[in-house]
């Protein structure tokens, strides 16, 4: 018989809000440790099919394990080599902008004279100063070291995770007592999250090579610094398509004039709208059952909690807790309410179904 059938509905609400505090509180208190654990996950979801495959051709076990660590790692550095470079080299060119930087001031303080706004030349100028850009830059190189020690820890938790990996289900199905029913849920989590993250990383690596060519084409400075913001912020869903563009329209505005700028803007516009909203949902099909909603609110929520691997997890991780909160008829009405419509996802199947209607 289960305990909280024995309470009334208003106790059983107290209790699952009071348990659902405690487990936010312990998420945020272990957010430094479980920050580079669900970035392994993750990783190691995406790249088992590759081990798999090694396995089936004959690569011993240890080889193809280490071969993908390689190669993980190889990619993390060239990401981290570039990445410092083009910051590098975007610091010692802000002094050069300064100049065209004081001009905009005056040009926006000139329209904002007829607004009210005391002294607006004066405030444009403070909120065009590159110097808090100068002063920026050199945090985020010396945060470098950081970074690198942190995907180091994530590199060593993929290669156990993947070590682990062909114990894992007898491990699941001993310690859950997984039904047949509920092993079958858990493989077409998985699935649909790595058939995700694999799909996402193609569109953002195309996205990031449009919006290269786009800035190349068009003369702006370190494009392949914004091409590489641009591949990770479309993994952030809804806000990241709008955040990737603003630096390089500034950097336009700043190196050319607002015509080039909106020429910019409308670039970006059109391979946000090609790859994320024509080709990615024709090659993703309904993708992972979240609406709309329940993306931006999670997207809230696990930047909050995790900060930027929050972010780039958001869809993940909600599909992970929605298929959590169906498992009892106690949220269960939780797991319908951040899934589709109703009349595509009958009421004790939002997780079942093997990709629900995802509208990023």
């Amino acid at each position: 018989m289960n305990v909280l059938s024995t309470f009334s509905a208003p106790a059983r609400g107290l209790i699952i809000a009071g348990a659902g505090a405690l487990i936010v509180t312990l998420l945020t208190t272990m957010a430094p440790l479980l920050t580079p654990v669900l970035l392994a996950i993750f990783i190691a979801i995406v790249a088992a099919p590759t081990l798999a495959w090694m396995r089936r051709k004959g690569v011993p076990k240890w080889g193809a394990l280490f071969l993908i660590v390689f190669v993980l790692f190889d990619i993390g550095s060239l990401l981290a080599l570039v990445m410092t470079g083009a910051l590098e080299g975007f610091r010692n060119s802000l002094p050069g902008y300064q100049e065209r930087f004081a001009l905009l001031a005056q040009q926006f303080g000139s329209m904002l004279a007829g607004t009210g706004v005391d002294n607006p030349v004066s405030a444009a100028t403070l909120l065009m100063d590159p110097a808090r850009l100068m002063r920026l830059v050199p945090r985020l190189l010396s945060s470098a070291g950081d970074v690198v020690a942190t995907g180091l820890v994530v590199l060593l938790t993929v290669f156990f995770i993947l070590v682990e990996i062909p114990t894992m289900a007898p491990k699941l199905r001993a310690a859950f007592q997984l039904t047949p029913d509920g092993e079958l849920r858990l493989q077409q989590v998985l699935g649909n999250i790595k058939r995700f993250l694999q799909i996402k990383a193609l569109t953002s690596l195309a996205t990031a090579g449009c919006v290269w060519l786009l800035l190349w084409l068009f003369g702006i400075d370190f494009s392949i610094l914004w091409a590489l913001l641009a591949f990770f912020l479309n993994f952030v869903p809804i806000v990241g398509s709008i955040l990737m563009m603003i630096p390089a329209v500034l950097l336009a505005l700043v190196q050319f004039d607002l015509g080039t700028a909106l020429l910019v803007a409308a670039g970006y516009l059109v391979i946000n709208t090609m790859i994320g909203s024509v080709i990615e949902p024709r090659i993703m099909g309904k993708g992972l059952g979240i609406s709309t909603l329940a993306v931006f609110i999670a997207l809230m929520a696990w930047g909050w909690l995790f900060g930027a691997v929050g972010m780039f997890l958001a869809v993940p991780l909600t599909t992970a807790l929605m298929i959590a909160l169906d498992a009892s008829p106690h949220t269960r009405p939780l797991a319908i309410l951040m899934g589709p419509a109703v009349a595509e996802v009958p009421a004790g199947a939002v997780s079942a179904k093997p990709g629900g209607g995802h509208d990023e």
